[in-house]
């Protein structure tokens, strides 16, 4: 918890408050059993009911005061907890937002969803009841054993040492849960990221009929997370039991001596009372201590998730602390390879020897079978990922030395799923250009052909958008991405097979439309069909990560065995007969 104090900062004059307050509503909780003695010792005794009177009627305001003054306390102390959990919610939100994609593939979105959740409501409950408990347990505790000894020492003893027996029992189950605690939140990750797993695949679940599957499936993390939550459970249950056992074993040892005291004419009646309410206030204030240690472990537990996260060092910033700035005319990848893990020796090298340079006005299409290395290139240029040796260079400056936002400005990028937000569907094409008219915005949705499919929806482009676009079709879907993509005019843009929902008729307007718009860019199309890609000006055919044939369509045809492979396994002999400038005016 220490770790976060930082957030609680801004908060010092309600986090000031409120224990100043809680101190107040001690003081006069500690009043009441000297006063009720004195109202047996002074009034019932010797019949004096005017003192009895007067007596109870300060009690009542002692309590109104009590009463003031924790409402009061309560108050500062919400304000305080809420606003931290608030401010650290929204620091974890903004840390995730600089994770690479590297990073993120450490932690499961189920783990950042719970950490952001539950984590977050543990801390914040923890600093609620700190302000509050951390206050008022102990100095009820010390204030009762101080007043209960100035009544009667020897009673106060066996108070004393069965507080002793108290300290250590709760010493033990703090120390036995704390490793509970621990799986409790690791179980809570892996239930949430079932969850979130099952409602993203939705439809594949029903569509292979899987529900069955997958019931059994979150019934096992289900129930993995129950038997480790009873049994953390079980410490936090028998908490309450054994210390009010030992309290009510110290009670009655207090009242069979303290009778015979009263007896011995040693202590007065009313003093034996308020005797007996201070060891109910300091089972009360050990209770409430004991509690607070539980939570203490409990929150120590999400305040290391959390600090795990925020302590997280970005992979990716610029190498040179120059604000470089480029005009994104010349991109060129020098000798990269790029593995995931980092390891250039590993096992898993996704890229290999890719050398080539792209200029403005260019196309560069990049085709091959699935899981050639077509995307990761890609992801190499706008620094989603860093290739692990060798450079990608933009207009001769290495991207590792640009400022993120200064490169990713420079780059328009269509992903191969498209993603769309709840909301507007312009509100979805602006996601780039918060500001852009309405005027741009439909010219970017004429040019990606999303224009007329829009204006036929019964609310135009007010049209609310569903979770993750439900109500759209795939091809409307990716569409309204390339129009994203469009509407922020880059000079880099980047199609990661975004036409493939697309109709060919629906395609060719859409390369006709790029193409007008093609002098201003440096395009990169990554493609599955070859009528998307046999226009391009530069065309990488790629095999388990490298570059195995580079060159124009008429080029590849004839040098490069795989293309031929592509172009037969789509056209057949019969095509590649004719040549590729038949298709193309067959369109």
């Amino acid at each position: 918890m220490w770790g976060l104090k930082q957030y609680i900062k801004p908060y010092w004059i309600f986090v000031l408050l409120g224990p100043l307050f809680m101190l107040g509503e001690v003081f006069f909780d500690l009043l009441q059993p000297r006063l009720a003695a004195k109202i047996v010792n002074e009034g019932v005794v010797d019949r004096n009911f005017q003192m009895i009177e007067h007596t109870g009627l300060l009690m009542v305001l002692v309590a109104f005061l009590s009463l003031i003054t924790g409402v009061a306390c309560n108050l500062f102390a919400s304000r305080a907890s809420q606003n931290f959990g608030a401010d650290i919610r929204e620091a974890l939100f903004t840390k995730i937002q600089s994770f690479s994609f590297e990073t993120m593939n450490t932690y499961a979105s189920g783990s950042l969803l719970t950490r952001m959740t539950n984590d977050v409501i543990q801390v914040q409950n923890l600093m609620q009841v700190l302000l509050q408990g951390l206050v008022r347990s102990p100095s009820l505790l010390i204030g009762s054993v101080v007043m209960a000894m100035l009544i009667n020492v020897k009673l106060g003893m066996i108070l004393f040492g069965t507080l002793i027996v108290l300290v250590v029992v709760v010493v033990l189950l703090i120390k036995s849960s704390y490793p509970l605690f621990s799986k409790v939140q690791m179980k809570l990750d892996a239930v949430n990221t079932k969850v979130q797993e099952n409602l993203a695949g939705i439809r594949v679940v029903k569509a292979f009929v899987r529900s069955d599957f997958e019931k059994k499936q979150f019934e096992k993390v289900n129930r993995d997370y129950t038997e480790i939550s009873i049994k953390a459970a079980r410490f936090i249950a028998i908490n309450s039991p054994i210390v009010s056992l030992i309290m009510n074993i110290c009670l009655i040892a207090i009242l069979l001596y303290g009778g015979d005291l009263v007896w011995a004419g040693t202590i007065q009646v009313g003093d034996l009372v308020a005797f007996i309410n201070y060891v109910v206030q300091v089972l009360s204030a050990l209770l409430m201590v004991s509690a607070l240690f539980i939570n203490i472990t409990q929150a120590n537990v999400s305040a290391r998730r959390i600090q795990e996260v925020l302590s997280t060092v970005p992979t990716m910033t610029a190498e040179s602390e120059k604000e470089l700035s480029v005009k994104a005319q010349h991109v060129k990848f020098n000798s990269v390879l790029f593995s995931y893990s980092g390891n250039k020796e590993s096992n898993d090298v996704a890229l290999k020897d890719i050398d080539f340079e792209a200029r403005r006005g260019q196309t560069i299409a990049i085709i091959g079978s699935t899981g050639a290395g077509k995307s990761t290139l890609v992801h190499l240029i706008p620094r989603l990922y860093d290739a692990t040796s060798g450079s990608v260079e933009i207009d001769g400056v290495d991207v590792r030395k640009l400022p993120l936002l200064e490169l990713r400005k420079k780059i328009g990028m269509v992903l191969q799923e498209s993603i769309l937000f709840t909301g507007t569907i312009r509100d979805n094409i602006a996601f780039g250009k918060s500001d852009a008219t309405q005027m741009e915005v439909e010219e970017a949705a004429r040019m990606a052909q999303a224009h007329a499919f829009i204006t036929h929806l019964p609310d135009g482009y007010d049209t609310m958008v569903g979770q993750k676009g439900v109500n759209l079709s795939g091809g409307q879907k990716q569409r309204i991405s390339i129009a994203r993509a469009l509407l922020v005019n880059p000079p880099i843009l980047i199609m990661d097979d975004s036409t493939s929902a697309l109709d060919l008729e629906t395609e060719k307007h859409l390369r006709i439309a790029l193409e007008k718009e093609k002098k201003e860019k440096i395009t990169f199309l990554i493609a599955q069909r070859i009528t998307s890609v046999m226009t391009a000006d530069l065309i990488l055919v790629m095999e388990n990560g490298e570059i195995v044939g580079s060159g124009t369509h008429d080029e590849l045809t004839k040098t490069s065995e795989v293309y031929q492979a592509i172009y037969l396994s789509q056209f057949g002999k019969k095509e590649m007969s004719y040549g590729w400038k038949q298709t193309i005016s067959s369109e």
